[in-house]
C-alpha cells in the first residue's frame, strides 16, 4: 500500500528535501512583529498635535478617507495622483521620498487643518504611533535565549530602532536591515543575503518570516519562509510558531 502511494503522488522519499536545521531568522516588522496603531486614535492623535479637537463621528469619516487615499502602514491606495508617482515608486529607498509620498497622499484628504498631513507621517516615526503584537516580546525573548540571532528586514523609509528600543526589544536583534538604508527593496534576494551575512547565517540556513509575498521571496535567495496572516494591533499572530522551527 505504501509503494502504491508513493507512486500515486508521483514522490518517493529520496525526493523529499529533508527538514533545514534554522540557525537563524529575519523578520519583517510591519504586519509580522508590529501593526500601526488603529486608524481612529491615528487621526485623533495628530488632529490633537496640530491643537484640533474632533468628534468621533468625523475622526471616523477622516480616517476612511485617509487610508482609502494611502496610509503608510495600511492597504495601498487604489490611486496614486500623477505628481507623487516618482516619489512613490522610491518611497522605500529614500526617506525624503517616503515623507514626500505619504504625506502627499494625506494631502489629497481636505481635513480643515492646518500641518495635518505632516503631523499624521509624524505617528509613524514614534513608538506610540504602533503597537508590538502580543506574541513579539516573548518569541524574540525565547529566541535569543536559544542563541538564534535575529534580524529585522523591512522595507521602509524612517529608522525603526528608537520603536524596538522604547519597547525593549532591541535586545534580542542582532541586525536591522532597511531598504532605505541598504538600498534594496524587498523581494530582491539581495536584501535577503545581506541580512543572512550581517547575522553570519548562510541562507540555507535561515528562515524568513513575514506577511507578504515580498517577504516569501526570500525563497530566491536560498532561505526557507514562513508566512504569517498580518493581525490587528496588539493581538498575537503565530509568531510562536519559529520556535518550534528552531528546536
Amino acid at each position: 500500500m505504501a509503494d502504491h502511494d508513493e507512486r500515486s503522488n508521483g514522490t518517493s522519499p529520496a525526493e523529499v528535501e529533508p527538514p533545514r536545521a534554522i540557525e537563524g531568522i529575519l523578520f519583517d516588522f510591519h504586519g509580522t512583529l508590529a501593526q500601526v496603531e488603529p486608524p481612529v486614535d491615528w487621526v485623533l492623535a495628530a488632529a490633537g498635535a496640530c491643537g484640533a479637537a474632533l468628534d468621533p463621528g468625523r475622526a471616523t469619516a477622516l480616517a476612511d478617507r485617509l487610508i482609502t487615499a494611502g496610509r503608510a502602514g495600511g492597504p495601498l491606495p487604489r490611486r496614486i495622483p500623477p505628481q507623487l508617482a516618482e516619489v512613490w515608486a522610491e518611497r522605500d529607498l529614500y526617506a525624503h521620498c517616503h515623507r514626500a509620498a505619504y504625506t502627499g497622499l494625506a494631502d489629497t484628504v481636505d481635513s480643515g487643518i492646518a500641518g495635518f498631513a505632516e503631523a499624521l507621517y509624524e505617528r509613524l516615526l514614534v513608538p506610540a504611533g504602533w503597537a508590538p503584537y502580543s506574541d513579539a516580546a516573548a518569541t524574540l525573548a525565547a529566541l535569543h535565549e536559544r542563541g538564534v540571532p535575529i534580524a529585522v528586514v523591512s522595507n521602509i523609509g524612517f529608522d525603526i530602532r528608537p520603536h524596538f528600543a522604547a519597547w525593549g526589544l532591541d535586545r534580542y536583534v542582532d541586525a536591522f536591515v532597511l531598504s532605505y538604508e541598504v538600498g534594496r527593496i524587498k523581494p530582491d534576494p539581495q536584501i535577503f543575503e545581506k541580512a543572512c551575512k550581517m547575522i553570519g547565517v548562510p541562507p540555507e540556513r535561515a528562515l524568513m518570516v513575514g506577511d507578504s509575498a515580498a517577504d516569501a521571496g526570500a525563497v530566491k535567495a536560498g532561505l526557507a519562509t514562513l508566512v504569517l496572516p498580518a493581525a490587528e494591533p496588539g493581538r498575537a499572530n503565530g509568531l510562536w510558531a519559529t520556535l518550534a522551527l528552531t528546536n
